[in-house]
């Protein structure tokens, strides 16, 4: 059956949207990690330093940060379908200029313009599932859409190793240009219009910043905003750390790179699977309140094993795998329980909390690279930091019953 148009129970999975909409939300993490095991080629390619190399990576984060603020607001004026074949044709355009980037400056300029593409899956696909399901279905939705989603961090490395040795770094690019271009088509002729009149009247009655001001005057918003995105600041830093921590320091080969970097990928898709099955018998927020506290317990001991280096990898790996497997049992609840603040704003909702995550992890990529020591201790740290202010944020801002702030 259906409330105000929004599915309260779904008997059958809808398979198809849910993976034209996985595939939507994968235009970023495609676009970060198919290029990893290529960042060594690029620098001896382009003449470029390591902190060149790096800023090929921040430059993409901090555009997926600030182009969330654009398509939000526009994806609740204008509807969903205009601003995401807008963004993918930018994508489009921008992978082919960092196909024939000559120069480090060139082809950060790029990414960036990449990124102001990507992030329009990531919004306007958040969105379409509050527009078409209830809280509950939507956190289960989110978590299959990190299914599909997930493909990425798991074939994309393998996939861009694969490439790098058939055409070096530059094919990478031009395969996501014609990944571009399948999901654009795609969009075109299979996604449908879903914001409704009610979500369109709020947005022409008030400016977006206006918008942005009244959402972020929700405790409980800003507690599932910074929930989610200081547990996905530890994705980051892992993604930024994760080439020169594996490769060099621990001598594992760029070939078996991305099978390590596959592995954990896919404990991050397992626990979203085992998140749905969860939300069968509980609710998001009592998924949320255990996993905080656990992900915070592995990463004490991840950043005990760092500093003191007991086990080596042996022991650091195991712990990162589960450290990082949180990700998947925080991400769907915490977005869904943002998106229920206010459906109305499901379009702004959805890309406050994409900018502050990608904000937030591009901050953390970046003081990785700074801190970085040749040691796991200065990931293991930040990875701490970060999930101690999402437990944090989570257990007194978004989970505080009304009036038990301080």
């Amino acid at each position: 059956m259906s409330t105000n148009g929004r599915t309260e129970q779904t008997a059958v999975t809808p398979w198809g949207l849910v993976v034209l909409l996985g595939s939507l939300t994968a235009m970023g993490p495609l676009a970060i990690d198919m290029y990893l095991p290529s960042l060594p080629a690029i620098g001896l390619d382009l003449h470029a330093s390591s902190g060149q190399t790096q800023g090929t990576v921040a430059a993409f984060l901090t555009g997926m940060a600030c182009g969330q603020f654009l398509y939000g607001p526009a994806s609740d004026r204008f509807g969903r379908r205009p601003p995401i074949l807008v963004g993918i044709w930018i994508f489009v355009i921008a992978s082919i200029a960092c196909a024939v980037a000559a120069s480090p400056s060139a082809l950060i300029v790029s990414r960036f313009l990449q990124a102001l593409g990507a992030c329009s899956g990531a919004v306007v696909a958040r969105a379409v599932v509050r527009d078409r399901f209830s809280h509950l279905e939507t956190a289960r939705m989110l978590s299959l859409l990190m299914l599909i989603m997930g493909l990425a961090p798991i074939l994309a490395p393998l996939l861009g190793g694969v490439l790098l040795g058939i055409g070096g770094w530059r094919l990478n690019f031009a395969f996501m240009a014609v990944f571009g271009v399948l999901l654009g088509l795609a969009a075109v002729f299979r996604m449908t219009e879903s914001r409704s009149e009610e979500t369109a009247a709020q947005a022409r009655s008030e400016h977006p910043f206006r918008a942005y001001l009244a959402l972020a005057r929700e405790p409980r918003l800003v507690g599932y905003a910074l929930a989610g995105a200081l547990n996905g600041a530890t994705l980051f830093t892992y993604i930024s750390a994760s080439p020169e921590l594996l490769i060099q320091t621990y001598k594992i080969s760029p070939q078996a790179f991305g099978w390590v970097f596959g592995l954990n990928a896919l404990g991050i898709i397992g626990a979203n699977q085992v998140n749905r099955h969860l939300l069968r018998r509980t609710t998001p927020e009592a998924v949320l309140a255990g996993a905080s506290l656990v992900s915070l317990g592995f990463a004490v001991l991840l950043a005990i094993a760092a500093l003191t280096g007991f086990g080596g990898r042996w022991t650091i790996l195991p712990l990162l795998f589960l450290v990082l497997a949180s990700y998947g049992l925080m991400q769907g609840n915490t977005v869904a329980g943002g998106l229920n603040v206010d459906p109305r704003r499901a379009g702004s909702i959805s890309a406050l909390m994409g900018a502050l995550a990608f904000g937030t992890g591009a901050l953390a990529s970046s003081l990785a690279g700074l801190l970085h020591d040749g040691t796991p201790r200065p990931m293991a740290l930040i990875m701490l930091a970060g999930l101690a202010g999402s437990a944090l944020a989570l257990h007194r801002l978004a989970l505080a019953k009304p009036g038990a702030r301080a």
